[in-house]
């Protein structure tokens, strides 16, 4: 499987979760869960649009690490709590590709970790996100697992 970019997956960007990086508590994930070296930036506050001769104010980002994903999710190491419910923009990053794929996050759930905060969060379909890619993406790195 190649990314858009012409450079081919390679299995060391991915792996199988295991036990011991599962969070505790119950699996709710029906999806086979990947641990991937991937980084997301949440955008918490948008910023308000500039009027002529002024950019106007930017908005609020989190840089957050990706643990794990899946087709239908993704858990996020984050340096402050997201609220459960919280419908949030994303722009995901899969390893070292430059394609940014646009994403709709619903945070399901947040506890607090020694070095932060691990959060759980659902991708929605939405208009103008990435949605179709995203699924592709995670398809082509379980078939060539």
């Amino acid at each position: 499987m190649m990314y858009r970019d012409g450079r081919v997956m390679e299995e060391a960007d991915y792996s199988f979760g295991s036990g011991d990086i599962t969070p505790s508590g119950p699996e709710n994930r029906a999806d086979y869960r990947l641990t991937a070296k991937a980084v997301a930036v949440l955008e918490l506050e948008s910023g308000t649009p500039g009027i002529a001769g002024d950019e106007g104010m930017p908005g609020r980002k989190l840089e957050c690490r990706i643990r794990d994903l899946s087709v239908s999710g993704l858990s996020l190491l984050s340096s402050e709590a997201l609220t459960p419910g919280a419908l949030i923009p994303a722009q995901v990053t899969l390893t070292a590709t430059a394609e940014v794929l646009n994403l709709m996050l619903e945070i399901v759930w947040c506890r607090r970790e020694p070095a932060g905060f691990l959060t759980g969060a659902r991708i929605l379909e939405s208009d103008d996100t990435a949605c179709v890619e995203w699924v592709e993406a995670v398809a082509g790195i379980l078939s060539s697992s």
